[in-house]
């Protein structure tokens, strides 16, 4: 390997490599992504690592990628592929003309990497609790042993008030669903360790195990790493489920109210026009 305390530095971030592990610093400047100033810095053990690429970028740059194994880590487990490139906290951008460098590193790395395939446990550290972000219909919050829904007046379904603001014990629960607020029908759902496999879930807006999220409410760099906090809780106490398949019919007063947000969408231009036509024709099938 490389010396101990070797800097690599790219845009955003900085790579610190050493004896085991590869220590990632993200910059906090107006233009690093979001995610990467709330995640800080990162220890990425070389065991969590199946493999690194050093492709070309855009504009005169390269792209360094470290690829963690399947598993090892709880942040890109509960993004699940989701993340956009430019978001990837497993990406160091660089000036072209450190082309060569970075190869050097890369393959200093590559002779480091002797694991493959899934992880049996996580491996990369997860965001320490307490965390807490506001969701469209509710205040999040997780302090390492439950997590709570305190539910909004304005945003918060009949469905959930009816039920009450909910906690959740770690110990309770057998995963977490987490879709990117970045598009339709974000939300982040606790699964418990009692459902059934046949059991169909309901709908975020209607699951008092759910957050939905919205225009503003539970950003990727405060719901994934929650959602990573969790998971990884989760997880050290066993197996995490597996996601139950979406259900069929939807009662018409809801698709009326998820057209309505997808017109919010739509005209804060955030859904395309083509995106808006495929999506509503989705929900108006579902009828």
């Amino acid at each position: 390997m490389s010396r101990m305390g070797d800097v690599l530095a790219g845009f955003h971030a900085a790579w610190e490599f050493e004896s085991d592990s590869v220590l990632i610093r993200y910059e906090r400047g107006i233009r690093t992504p979001k995610l990467f100033q709330a995640l800080g810095e990162r220890r990425v053990p070389i065991a969590a690592l199946s493999g690194v690429t050093l492709t070309p970028g855009k504009r005169g740059t390269v792209v360094l990628r470290a690829e963690p194994r399947p598993g090892a880590d709880p942040l890109m487990e509960a993004a699940d592929g989701q993340l956009k490139e430019g978001c990837d906290p497993y990406r160091l951008v660089l000036p072209a003309e450190r082309e060569t460098l970075a190869e050097y590193y890369a393959d200093e790395l590559r002779a480091q990497l002797t694991e493959s395939g899934p992880a049996e446990r996580h491996l990369v550290p997860a965001p320490e609790a307490p965390l807490h972000f506001k969701a469209y219909d509710a205040k999040v919050s997780f302090d390492g042993r439950a997590v709570r829904f305190r539910w909004s007046w304005t945003g918060a379904s009949s469905t959930k008030w009816k039920a009450g603001d909910q906690s959740f014990p770690v110990t309770e629960l057998s995963g977490v669903e987490w879709r990117s607020p970045e598009v339709f029908e974000g939300h982040l759902r606790l699964l418990a360790r009692d459902a059934g496999a046949e059991q169909q879930p309901l709908q975020p807006d209607q699951d008092p195990a759910s957050v939905v999220f919205g225009l503003g409410y539970g950003p990727v760099h405060e719901s994934l790493p929650f959602a990573a906090a969790v998971l990884a809780a989760v997880r050290a106490r066993g197996p995490v489920a597996a996601v139950p398949a979406a259900p069929g019919r939807r009662d018409p007063a809801d698709i009326a109210e998820r057209i309505r947000h997808l017109g919010e969408l739509h005209r804060a231009g955030l859904v395309t026009d083509e995106e808006f036509a495929t999506k509503k024709a989705e929900l108006l099938a579902q009828l």
